[in-house]
């Protein structure tokens, strides 16, 4: 993925998933950072208290390294993701970035019409879920940059 493409899908996900500064519990009560940064063990953050600030240089190269494993995890569910075109390929790991690829597989319509360029089908089958009910207006942007593509 191109870098200007990494650029815009790191300010969409600014807007869908925020951006915090400091260590905080996520909706699950997991200890998070950043751009829902879920802090592990490998992260110098494991076990720092809830609210210690974090820089935003260290926020962009976690967001660095995690938006590397979510294009590989969208490319398992669309291998040939570097071919669709750039704003479909940022709604692709956005969605990701949000479910998984484990879920983002099971829309296998939407995968379908993906595939197959079919861009009003798939603005429909996504917002056919309950991801769409649940994200609300993530899910009515993104559908929209799809939309977009119908033209």
């Amino acid at each position: 993925m191109k870098n200007n493409l990494i650029n815009k899908l790191q300010e969409q996900l600014k807007i869908d998933e925020g951006v915090k500064y400091e260590v905080y519990e996520d909706h699950l009560g997991y200890a998070t950072f950043g751009i829902g940064h879920l802090i592990t063990t490998a992260d110098e953050e494991y076990q720092w208290p809830i609210g210690t600030k974090v820089t935003p240089e260290r926020v962009n190269e976690v967001f660095q390294t995690d938006v590397q494993k979510y294009i590989a995890e969208a490319q398992k569910v669309f291998p040939d993701l570097i071919n669709k075109p750039d704003n479909i390929q940022v709604v692709l790991v956005n969605m990701c970035f949000n479910l998984g690829a484990p879920r983002l597989g099971k829309f296998r319509k939407f995968i379908s019409a993906i595939d197959n360029e079919q861009w009003i089908e798939a603005a429909v089958e996504m917002m056919d879920s309950n991801w769409a009910n649940q994200v609300g207006p993530r899910a009515e942007r993104l559908r929209q940059i799809v939309l977009n593509h119908a033209d």
